[in-house]
């Protein structure tokens, strides 16, 4: 096997693929060829249905070897390190590999020890994360039987930022079903200052945690878990004003000492501290100093790396200001696709741009979802075509069709293939 191709692409998820596949189906003579180590793909975004028992698991996985587009090679193999200055990386059984054109889209990995206590509260039958196991999640919320079901999130980054709001909203019609709601608190606790970021979508999410009984807790960020006592310690981020916890609270809060709220759970779903893979972070190619540190340098816009330019990145790892998502995927590998093929032929860019478009199928209950598309600076960008039929600002049960039946197969029969 050649040590140089023309195009290598690092990562076999939804980025890494559909780049690969569209690259191909533009220019068939292309070199490319992926290096990934695992052997199954998952639609990850299916998860949340997973998780709420709506959903079955074996069908969001694949074989990658099955996704791996036609004439573009696979290295079933891990990256260690990059050479940028010289067009290298090294991987850990392949040796080195050259190219001419890099595209880096490995995905995000989890940081089981980035809020302490968390690796032994998984073990734990109450505590649980749909982004690691959703089928436990459906365990644990067909199990409970009242108290505090708390929901949160961490300071990072993470992938689908609604998800872990979407597996509450099906949880709690899980509980209002099995006749335990009554005797529950359900809490969504976020290091943030809102539930959603873009307000046309904010205002029916409030409506939702109304209508639900939710208890919101904002500036929130849970740093502690002791899976021995059942709680879960919040430090409290708003730091012009000092948090005042009121006697006889229901949710049986307490502080210990100025700033950390201290909240017993009965079960605790969570979304695990994220960041770039180590490879990315001890690399050249990642941000060293500021708010993204770690996560890959590039241009927002054009999504080339803002030091090495034959270098593009995409998907989680990308260091962009939007949500993490496989919608912004889609509208990502156009733009390096276009850029790599002008350059390939001009040493020039492209003309596309990446405008910040992401999208989070929020499911609010059994039934109901809202989509919620939006770009750069957190304005709304919905469908044109769709909006003629669907507020998607508002609960539809057909978007709930969408999410549940139509997302899945455009994914597999289409995205996967280079065809959108």
């Amino acid at each position: 096997m050649s040590n140089h191709h023309q195009i290598l692409i690092v990562g076999g998820g939804t980025a890494g693929i559909m780049t690969a596949a569209q690259l191909r189906n533009r220019d068939a003579s292309l070199d490319i060829a992926i290096i990934d180590p695992s052997k199954d793909h998952y639609y990850q975004a299916a998860w949340t249905l997973v998780g709420a028992g709506t959903y079955n698991y074996a069908n969001t996985r694949r074989d990658m070897a099955s996704l791996i587009p036609s004439g573009v090679k696979w290295v079933q193999d891990g990256v260690t390190s990059f050479d940028p200055a010289n067009n290298s990386l090294s991987t850990k059984s392949s040796g080195d590999l050259t190219y001419d054109y890099l595209v880096v889209c490995p995905g995000l990995q989890y940081d089981l020890d980035g809020i302490e206590g968390l690796r032994e509260a998984l073990d734990t039958d109450f505590v649980c994360s749909n982004y690691l196991d959703p089928e436990k999640t459906w365990r644990v919320i067909q199990n409970f039987k009242g108290g505090n079901a708390v929901f949160t999130q961490p300071t990072t980054p993470i992938k689908c930022g609604g998800a872990p709001q979407k597996i509450m909203y099906l949880a709690d019609d899980a509980f209002r079903k099995q006749g335990v709601r009554d005797n529950a608190e359900v809490i969504f606790a976020t290091p943030g200052s809102v539930i959603f970021g873009v307000k046309d979508f904010a205002k029916t999410l409030t409506q939702v945690i109304n209508r639900k009984n939710i208890h919101l807790k904002t500036f929130y960020a849970p740093v502690k878990i002791d899976s021995k006592k059942k709680e879960v310690h919040f430090q409290w981020t708003k730091q012009e004003t000092g948090c005042v916890i009121q006697n006889g609270n229901p949710l049986g809060e307490d502080l210990a000492g100025e700033t950390t709220v201290v909240m017993p759970y009965d079960m605790l779903h969570l979304a695990p501290p994220q960041s770039a893979p180590d490879f990315v972070k001890a690399s050249p190619l990642a941000h060293q100093e500021g708010p993204s540190k770690g996560w890959l340098n590039v241009d927002k816009y054009t999504l080339q790396h803002n030091e090495f330019a034959n270098v593009f990145g995409l998907g989680d790892v990308a260091a962009l200001p939007t949500a993490k998502t496989g919608a912004a995927v889609r509208k990502q590998a156009p733009v390096v696709v276009e850029n790599i093929l002008t350059m390939i032929k001009s040493q020039a860019l492209g003309g596309k741009k990446y405008e910040g478009y992401s999208s989070c199928p929020l499911v609010t209950g059994y039934g109901k979802m809202v989509l919620a598309e939006f770009k750069y600076d957190n304005v709304r960008d919905s469908d044109p075509f769709l909006s003629k039929f669907v507020d998607t600002t508002k609960e539809n049960w057909s978007m709930w069709i969408l999410k549940k039946y139509g997302l899945p197969y455009l994914y597999w029969n289409k995205m996967m293939k280079g065809k959108m």
